[in-house]
């Protein structure tokens, strides 16, 4: 088929896209990222500790030698638009740009130098990036991603790492080895903690998280006990605040009715 296919995002959703279509024999695939590097969140979301690059860049190989091209650095809706690629003769096209933008914890002080995304944080260390975090860091969430940041901060040097979440343990979503990992390695968790201000120096550097302990009531609607506020609050003395508690779809200026 000699169609050209255009598909927006390097990550697995449009590395796997890209496999199908040159093995069904589409000769122009053309693979748009706007990262430096392709694999999204599996290069730059996932840290070396838990997935080898070199496996990947392998992947990413096999897929050059079956004739699609990679353009990363392009940002589909900024640096060339949708319009403009169907004029270079794009017919088809495949959004896979996922959720690579941390959601918001939502509490006063996330202007504060210190306080980062837990993708955003993870992408900046994958890329190489110096990140300023100081000896002590607070992660809010307990999922994988706040296990995968927790456990990346102390090998960037943290001395001390804390979990801040808001329910128990046993609520807790992080699979249970990452868990006892993030344990093995010296990382404190703080549970039925809720994050409800990130405070700062006169200068505008985070010193501390201060959260309120919770109790649990009754369930949720996925079963699980819903965190009640006490009315007791403690702070936390720390350089570094990452919020891991979910991710957002990041749309850019992608016009998805040109899609259409």
């Amino acid at each position: 088929y000699p169609e050209k296919i255009a598909i927006i995002g390097a990550g697995p959703a449009g590395m796997s896209c890209a496999y199908y279509l040159a093995n069904k024999g589409y000769e122009n695939v053309t693979v748009f990222d706007k990262n430096p590097v392709p694999g999204g969140m599996l290069t730059l979301g996932i840290p070396s500790f838990r997935l080898e690059k070199d496996v990947l860049n392998a992947e990413i190989d096999i897929l050059k030698e079956m004739g699609v091209t990679f353009k990363c650095g392009v940002e589909v809706g900024k640096d060339v638009t949708i319009e403009q690629l169907r004029s270079e003769g794009y017919k088809g096209f495949y959004l896979a740009i996922g959720a690579q933008k941390s959601a918001a914890l939502g509490i006063p002080g996330e202007e504060l130098a210190g306080v980062y995304g837990g993708v955003d944080f993870l992408r900046e260390v994958n890329l190489g990036n110096k990140v300023e975090i100081g000896k002590k860091v607070a992660v809010v969430g307990g999922g994988n991603v706040a296990m995968d940041v927790v456990r990346t901060a102390i090998r960037l040097g943290a001395e001390e790492a804390y979990i801040v979440y808001r329910r128990s343990e046993d609520e807790m979503p992080a699979d249970k080895e990452e868990v006892a990992e993030a344990m093995a390695e010296g990382v404190k968790f703080c549970y039925l903690n809720a994050p409800v201000e990130i405070t700062g120096t006169a200068a505008g550097k985070v010193n501390g998280l201060k959260v309120e302990i919770m109790e649990l009531g009754e369930p949720d609607e996925k079963g699980r006990r819903k965190p009640v506020g006490t009315g007791k609050f403690k702070t936390l003395k720390v350089n570094s605040v990452i919020g891991a508690i979910g991710q957002t779809i990041d749309w850019g200026d992608i016009d998805v009715g040109a899609l259409k």
